[in-house]
């Protein structure tokens, strides 16, 4: 019985856990897919990388850049140079890597 009790405890556990991380690769997926938009969308990307903490872009169209909601967004810092854009994001950079390449 003591068994059964232990077993219900650590299937809740794993339950609750599972459901904490698929609702941060949702999140994540919607900060990419913003992300994503307040670039000017797929089409104004010309090409990414992602090194450590930072998000560089080069895009078609600086001035469609939506830099305040980049900002908004959780970003340290964006330095603009023609047009090629390093966001410093942080620790979330890796995830939000996985994401975008899962958009594009």
């Amino acid at each position: 019985m003591e068994y059964t009790q232990y077993l219900i405890i650590i299937i809740i556990l794993i339950v609750i856990a599972l459901a904490i991380t698929n609702s941060k690769k949702k999140d994540f997926k919607i900060r990419a897919n913003k992300l994503i938009v307040y670039l000017g969308g797929k089409e104004n990307i010309l090409n990414y990388e992602f090194n450590k903490s930072r998000f560089i872009v080069d895009v078609k169209d600086v001035n469609v850049v939506n830099k305040e909601a980049i900002q908004k967004m959780g970003a340290k810092g964006i330095v603009e140079i023609d047009n090629q854009l390093k966001i410093i994001l942080g620790e979330e950079a890796k995830q939000l890597k996985k994401q975008i390449e899962d958009l594009k």
